[in-house]
């Protein structure tokens, strides 16, 4: 007779705010008062953008790869997914402020990352460690019928038609030299937007086109904030938003618009 699946949770888009992940973990009981893994056999997956826009970009890294560590000596797991602002951070350290072929961007990646929000103290504080880990990240993950991905957009399926595909097809970006293929890269890591109008059964429906080609039959996106993408009140987001026929769930509650992380039970 086999056991109930462990526990599955997600959040997204912390964007430095240490403190403010913190407390939805242990809001949650997956950290204890110290911050150290408290959720025994449970599952966290965070959909990216751990750097920029907030003060501690480096901390947030630390403390996931931290709890990972934990939460496996636990028979748990913390698993984590690679962001647009993740892939923007790697490219400002990678080529700096060179000019970019085919991009009008004064300051190449380096000008790039600051406009989009890149915090001066996490390209400093970034190592070898950090870039070899956020360069080992998944683009999407599957998990128990849970397509997960950072961003609301059919991009992911320019990289492959399965996740495997998707996963190889960053990690050749990542592990490359090549200033256009991180441009296009990071453009459509960057892309948003795709399901929001979603309706079953619509020959076009994007929703399933995703799903089709990736698996699962829930997708979980962060990326667009409900703040400031869905017009929810900064004040009023307390919970995830299910749209598209109920297939798709966002989960980036704009914690650096002032609203909140959404540390989001699935399962």
């Amino acid at each position: 007779m086999s056991s109930a699946p462990a526990p599955l949770y997600a959040a997204a888009d912390v964007h430095g705010h240490r403190a403010e992940f913190q407390d939805a973990l242990r809001e949650a009981g997956l950290a204890d008062a110290h911050g150290h893994w408290s959720g025994g056999r449970a599952r966290l997956w965070l959909l990216g953008d751990y750097v920029d826009r907030g003060p501690d970009g480096i901390g947030v890294i630390e403390d996931i790869r931290r709890l990972a560590a934990q939460a496996r000596d636990e028979g748990g797991r913390v698993g984590a997914l690679l962001g647009n602002h993740e892939v923007q951070l790697l490219a400002a350290h990678r080529f700096g402020a060179a000019p970019v072929p085919g991009w009008e961007q004064p300051g190449g990646f380096h000008g790039g990352w600051a406009r989009f929000g890149g915090r001066g103290t996490d390209l400093r504080r970034l190592t070898p460690s950090h870039r070899q880990w956020l360069s080992g990240l998944p683009a999407a993950a599957l998990v128990d019928g849970h397509l997960l991905l950072h961003a609301d957009t059919t991009q992911y399926l320019e990289l492959g038609t399965s996740v495997a595909a998707v996963n190889a097809a960053a990690a050749r970006v990542l592990t490359g030299e090549h200033p256009g293929a991180w441009l296009e890269f990071s453009r459509r890591m960057s892309s948003r937007g795709a399901f929001r109008n979603a309706r079953p059964g619509d020959p076009r429906d994007p929703v399933a086109l995703v799903l089709d080609a990736l698996g699962g039959t829930l997708l979980v996106h962060g990326h667009s904030t409900l703040t400031g993408h869905f017009g929810i009140p900064p004040q009023e987001v307390r919970e995830p938003l299910r749209y598209a026929g109920g297939r798709v769930v966002a989960i980036d509650g704009g914690v650096y618009e002032g609203g909140r992380i959404l540390l989001t039970r699935l399962l």
